[in-house]
């Protein structure tokens, strides 16, 4: 079981080398593709600067200016949007806009005002004092959509990511139902046998020393088995749950638990006078509590107490098993429900694992630690719909 944790471990720790790797990659891409949008925001500042010098130059022209190489330069930009503004506010050109609103100048003034805030703005002194353009510009739609890819590169990976990981865990999931199935069924076949067995000899016996007192007692041994290897049965496929009195089940549990513990281990069971019901596996839901009771034994090392208490609301029902053994590090809390997970020098680590399948995947409730301090005891909840 070491070696199990071990191999958990290991997965664990490569699918968080896995996200680190995803994420430094993601974070490199972002990185290098800001620097190249700055880079060619650089390159259009530039552009937007000749062309200003440009359109200063056609300005301020006289008959013997070769404007030749200005209107090349002028008429050459045709990505970057850009909206002229004289030295009154009004707008004297644009280019490169494409118009959203049947407004055409308030949807202008509104770009404008967009590009000033923004800080895109360069300023066109004319040849008469006084007189200026203000060149507004925004980024050309090749640099916005190279600004937005990174993030929607990012964004697309970290989705598939998320897939991965969960059609990974479902993998994972469905091996280890297949794995519980396949053990639980040949554990409840491999005991029928030997099992039948005993009943007989227990017949035989009794038959042949009816006096005897402790035949009857190994008799309730042999049903217990019996009970045991039902519960693996129907572990091994889909029980069917059924009304049942929940007090009746625990007050059983608690008697056998008491029965079968050492005179130093006290265990109580309070739940309400008027029976309540809920739709139970019987078997199955016996088996948790039974667990929970004989865990909190072995955390008590044999000595203390075990108490079942049962609350309800207008839903649900709530079933409390407190111990008064060692406690549970609060940093263990879910990781004790983990297959493999056992302060047991001789455990396997399945015990909580399949109590916590049976509640919730058979009874679609839920089972947690609801308190829990070291060296005082713990308290183990279950959740169940009325």
């Amino acid at each position: 079981m070491t070696i199990y944790m071990e191999w958990i471990n290991r997965t664990r720790a490569i699918k968080v080398a896995l996200i680190i790797i995803a994420v430094l990659l993601g974070v490199a891409s972002l990185v290098f593709s800001n620097y190249l949008v700055r880079d060619l925001e650089r390159e259009e500042f530039t552009r937007m600067e000749i062309w200003t010098e440009a359109m200063r130059t056609f300005n301020n022209a006289d008959e013997n200016t070769d404007l030749n190489l200005v209107l090349t330069v002028i008429k050459g930009n045709n990505t970057i949007p850009v909206i002229v503004l004289d030295d009154k506010g009004a707008i004297e050109s644009y280019s490169n806009i494409r118009i959203h609103d049947a407004d055409t100048l308030g949807y202008l003034m509104r770009e404008a005002a967009a590009m000033r805030e923004a800080g895109h703005i360069i300023r066109m002194d004319m040849n008469e004092p006084g007189r200026y353009y203000d060149v507004c510009y925004d980024d050309s739609l090749m640099l916005k959509r190279l600004a937005a890819y990174p993030y929607i590169q990012f964004g697309v990976f970290v989705v598939f990511l998320l897939v991965a990981l969960f059609a990974l865990l479902s993998m994972k999931r469905s091996e280890q139902n297949r794995v519980w199935v396949g053990l639980s069924k040949e554990t409840a076949h491999q005991l029928g046998t030997p099992i039948s067995s005993l009943m007989a000899w227990t017949e035989i016996l009794h038959n042949t020393y009816p006096d005897d007192e402790l035949i009857p007692e190994m008799g309730k041994d042999v049903k217990r088995l019996e009970v045991i290897a039902e519960r693996f049965s129907k572990i091994g496929s889909l029980p069917e749950t059924t009304p049942e009195d929940l007090g009746e089940a625990l007050q059983r549990v608690a008697q056998y638990i008491d029965r079968r513990s050492s005179e130093h281990v006290t265990v109580h069971c309070h739940v309400p006078e008027r029976p309540i019901t809920v739709r139970m596996c019987s078997p199955l839901f016996e088996w948790v509590i039974e667990n929970l009771c004989k865990n909190a034994i072995d955390a008590m090392n044999g000595e203390g107490s075990i108490a079942l208490h049962v609350t309800q609301s207008d839903e649900h029902v709530y079933i409390d098993v407190t111990d008064t053994g060692k406690g549970i590090h609060k940093s263990h809390f879910k990781s004790v429900f983990s297959p493999g997970f056992t302060t047991k020098r001789r455990g396997w680590g399945l015990g909580l694992s399949l109590a916590k399948r049976i509640i919730e995947s058979y009874h679609k409730g839920r089972i947690y630690v609801k308190h829990s301090e070291l060296g005082k005891g713990t308290t183990f909840r279950i959740e169940l719909r009325k």
